[in-house]
This record gives C-alpha cells, structure tokens and sequence, in this order.
C-alpha cells in the first residue's frame, strides 16, 4: 500500500468514524459536520490524511447530481422572489466583508492588507492570488478562511434547525430513481459538469451536474435521486475533504490565528444573519435558507447544507454563485479602492 493510499484509508476511517457519531447523537448535517470535525481534529493533532484531487472531483460530481434531488417542480413559482434576495444580497456581502477586517484589522491588530483579504467571505484561492501580490500574510489569511468555514459548518445546521424546528431524515429521499433513469441522467449531469469547468462557472464541476440534475427534477419528468448507499458517503467525503485543509497547519499557528478569527467571522455572520432576518421578512422565505444563501461560506458546501437541511437548494446555489462571480469580477478593482494600488 503507497502512502497516499494509506493516507486516504486514514482519512476516510476518521471521517466515517465522526459521521457515524454524529449521526448516533441526532445532531444536523451528521455526515457532513461529523467528518469534517475528526478529520480537522486529527490533521491538526498530526495524523496522516489526504484526499486525492482526482477523487474531489469525482465526489463535486455525485454531490451535485444528488442535490438537484431537493428541487421539486414547484421551484420556478419561487424564483419572482429572487431579484429582491439578490438586491441585498451585494449589501450583505459589504457588510460582511468589511465587519469581518474591522474585527481583524483593528481587533487582531493585523495588517490592512491581511486582515482585508482574510475577511472576504469565500472565494479562498482567488484570494490567495491576490493576496500574494499585495504581500500579506498567506498562512494568517488561510487560516482565517479555513476556520470561518469549519465553524460555518459546525454551527449552521444547529442555527438553521433551531430556526425551523425540524430535522429531516438526513441524506434520503421517500422516491429513488430506477437504475435506467440513472444511466442516462448521470452521464448528462457529468456532461454539463465539464462544460461548466470549460466556461470556468464557479465550483464548475459540482454546479454543472447540479443544475442539470435539478433541471431534470424541477420538469417532473425525469426523475435523478440516488439512493442512500450513494449519497451518504458523498457527506462523508466531502466533510472529510473539508477537515484536510488544515493539513498545512501547525496547532500553534491554528491557536494563534483562532481568537482572532471567531471575533471576526461572530461580527461578519451576525451581519449574515441580520440580512436573513430582513429578508425573510420581507418576502415569503424560510429564515434558514435566507441564512445559507448569506453566509460567508463555499459554494459548494454551503448549497450542500442547503440540501441535507430540506430547504432549496437551488436558491442558495443562485446566491452563492452570484456572489462568488461578484467577488471574482470586483474584487481586484475594490482592493485597489480599498487597499490603494499595489506598489509592488
């Protein structure tokens, strides 16, 4: 057995290990937050673990077939209510970002330019581009990114089903495709995942299959849910995959960076919060998916949590796509407003 393949059984041994207990103990999102927490536990305490890219690719695209599950035909009666979410979405995202470096910069006492791309919400590797012509300070920014999505993680299902007052029977679905709906529908959604990753569409491979697994739902006429025996190792992974990034980390960069970033991620998610409460307020959407479509976390996961909480998940994949394409599209132009221009 090489090392990677050692590493790998390593990883997955812990991440099924902290599904399985969450699980046991009721808790939201069990799967997911089980295994993202002892495979972070354990990468910080030393031990070996990985995940392949090609096998992170391979689990974007199960995982976004198997969300599209959660859009039911209904799902284009409640897209008049978007523009109006979009519209506070770009405020909630300033507010965000900016309560995130005021907690950073003159909290933490970091510098301008490491505590302003250490609050953006998301968007990690664009960021570190950035970054890394500005001359911050990579290790303290990625950090704080990882921390804010292994917290988001850990306490948004608790958040989101306090909210609600239910809990769904995590990963299932009462109707399973037939094995003829899934050969023909899996082949489709990987098809739109690789167009998706040729146009360069944020999180491409997981947002290809999932629109086109949520097409296929959303017409009521072809039906693409995968059993259960498929969709929980995909949580499993993905939690997994999550608690590696903090591979590169060393527990006392991990104390050092830790107090900073909770103060900054308690004030830039209480600005998430408070742009859920006004618009699920304002139009008829459940506090909790408001939440999920605002808060400072991926792409993926964050649409992820969407689905395995029973909410919609196709708005908080418009959302958070919407966001990240902002981001993409604007940052460079607002760290120049910001930050001034790189003298570098």
């Amino acid at each position: 057995m090489n090392s990677t393949a050692a590493k790998l059984f390593v990883t997955i041994l812990l991440a099924a290990g902290g599904g399985m207990t969450f699980y046991v103990l009721g808790l939201p999102a069990a799967w997911l937050s089980g295994a993202m927490v002892f495979v972070a536990v354990a990468t910080l305490a030393g031990a070996p673990t990985v995940m392949p890219d090609r096998l992170r690719d391979a689990l974007f695209v199960v995982i976004g077939v198997s969300m599209g599950a959660g859009v039911r035909p209904d799902v284009v009666e409640r897209i008049g209510d978007w523009p109006v979410s979009m519209a506070l979405l770009l405020v909630v995202v300033v507010c965000v970002t900016f309560a995130g470096y005021a907690g950073l910069h003159f909290g933490a006492k970091w510098s301008r330019e490491t505590a302003f791309f250490g609050a953006i919400p998301g968007a990690l590797n664009y960021v570190i581009a950035l970054a890394t012509d500005r001359g911050a300070d990579l290790p303290r920014i990625a950090s704080s990114q990882s921390l804010r999505l292994f917290v988001l993680v850990a306490i948004l299902p608790f958040a989101v089903v306090s909210s609600s007052g239910t809990l769904e029977a995590e990963g299932g679905v009462l109707e399973v495709s037939t094995w003829f709906e899934i050969i023909i529908g899996l082949p489709l959604c990987l098809l739109a995942s690789l167009i998706a990753q040729k146009l360069n569409v944020p999180g491409g491979l997981m947002t290809g299959a999932f629109f086109m697994s949520a097409g296929l739902n959303a017409s009521g006429v072809w039906t693409l849910i995968l059993p259960v025996y498929l969709v929980v190792p995909c949580f499993v992974m993905m939690g997994a995959m999550i608690g590696c990034r903090f591979a590169n980390m060393t527990i006392r960069q991990f104390v050092s960076v830790l107090g900073a970033s909770i103060a900054a991620f308690s004030a830039a998610f209480l600005m998430s919060i408070l742009g859920a409460l006004i618009i699920s307020s304002l139009v008829d959407i459940p506090f909790g998916q408001a939440l999920l479509a605002y808060a400072p976390g991926g792409l993926e996961v964050m649409t992820l949590l969407a689905f395995m909480l029973d909410l919609d998940p196709a708005f908080v994949a418009a959302h958070q796509i919407a966001r990240f394409t902002g981001m993409v599209l604007l940052l460079p132009l607002i760290t120049a407003l910001v930050l001034g221009r790189n003298k570098t």
